[in-house]
């Protein structure tokens, strides 16, 4: 279960800096919260593993749309 997990990590934070250095430069920076969506996605896969923190990254991008909050929304 461990190389699992550690495999999970590898591969969302992989994703994480694909996003990061590749395709958000490309992009003009519109970011509602602070720290940014990758940041936080980074933050919490860090802190509560590939599963729990993926789905904190998700349910947060999930909450960036035009009618969502905005301001500083740290990893809880």
């Amino acid at each position: 279960m461990q190389a699992i997990n550690w495999l999970f990590r590898f591969l969302f934070l992989g994703m994480v800096w694909v996003y990061r250095y590749m395709i958000s430069p490309l992009t003009p920076g519109n970011c509602r919260y602070t720290p940014t969506c990758s940041a936080y996605a980074h933050q919490a896969i860090v802190k509560y593993g590939p599963f729990k923190g993926g789905w904190l990254a998700l349910k947060r991008i999930g909450r960036c749309h035009p009618w969502g909050g905005h301001g500083y929304d740290p990893v809880p």
